[in-house]
């Protein structure tokens, strides 16, 4: 019984924090915009491939190989003839899902090691924040790059590289809530009634560090995004897949500055900075919403 209603009562605590969450966040122009900006690349990712084909232009049989923008082909064609809006297009589904999963397993790593860390206390948190500390200090770049070419240019080493490397800072934050959290009458409570320490963490702690969680996957999903660009750029990343990065160093590496071919260049480096300003309008709003002295008052 005593399980069923904690069960209930977290529940109500998540629904709570949402709605709070979302009527404090739409009165936020900037990051109403960000949003926008991000479901725009969203909607791209998943619909694009399906709309368009990356089709080579020809006229008269011969290959137009990096060819100005024409009213066919708006963004114009590659070295290879390969029209350059349609590779961007279906390059956002690869660049994003690249950064969001990478996000993802940075979270869940971060998170956890946070929790435990701060929930246990003693030796072991300052195992695991020795741990941290090691991630912390290694310049991340060349960490990744040493990685990335151990591992071999994949999707999946692309996604494991940027993950393992990003998780040290959430686990510092989270472990900070949680020393905090964890000292509160509800934590008590629970321990009284008999609750195990695997579910304080999960049903007490977890919902009430998860705003705090979610505020920073904002940030680190606009890290991910960058560092999959700027491998994909340096040449680790997968040759045969389309990603903004991918098409980025390919412009570079065949003299898209030399032939002045700026449609080849601009569209995918305005597509990173685009996605990576919406997170951060999204992650300038949730500032105001963690933060109450943040928040714009009525005069």
């Amino acid at each position: 019984m005593n399980s069923a209603l904690v069960k209930k009562d977290t529940f109500a605590l998540w629904k709570k924090n949402l709605s709070s969450f979302w009527s404090i966040y739409r009165q936020n122009s900037m990051g109403l915009i960000g949003m926008v900006i991000l479901l725009i690349f969203a909607l791209m990712a998943i619909l694009g491939p399906y709309l368009v084909d990356i089709t080579i232009m020809t006229v008269d049989g011969v290959t137009q190989v990096i060819h100005p923008p024409t009213s066919e082909y708006w963004l114009g064609t590659d070295d290879l003839g390969k029209d350059i809006l349609a590779g961007v297009i279906v390059g956002s589904r690869v660049s994003l899902m690249v950064g969001l999963a990478a996000t993802a397993i940075s979270m869940v790593i971060g998170t956890v090691v946070g929790i435990v860390s701060g929930f246990y206390g003693r030796v072991v948190d300052a195992l695991l924040m020795r741990f941290t500390d090691v991630f912390l200090v290694i310049p991340w770049l060349p960490l990744m790059l040493v990685m990335a070419a151990l591992l071999g240019p994949s999707l999946g080493n692309i996604i494991f590289v940027i993950g393992i490397t990003s998780w040290a800072g959430t686990a510092r934050i989270i472990r900070s809530q949680t020393l905090s959290v964890k000292e509160r009458p509800y934590v008590e409570r629970a321990r009284a009634i008999g609750s195990g320490d695997t579910h304080i963490m999960f049903y007490h702690i977890l919902p009430n560090v998860f705003p705090l969680i979610f505020a920073n996957t904002v940030l680190v999903a606009a890290v991910a995004i960058l560092s999959e660009t700027t491998l994909s750029f340096l040449g680790m990343g997968d040759p045969t897949q389309v990603t903004w990065g991918m098409m980025l160093h390919f412009a570079f590496s065949m003299g898209a500055v030399s032939f002045g071919a700026w449609w080849w260049l601009l569209p995918p480096g305005i597509c990173v900075v685009l996605v990576v300003l919406s997170f951060t309008f999204i992650g300038y709003a949730l500032d105001e919403v963690l933060n109450p002295k943040l928040r714009r008052r009525d005069q």
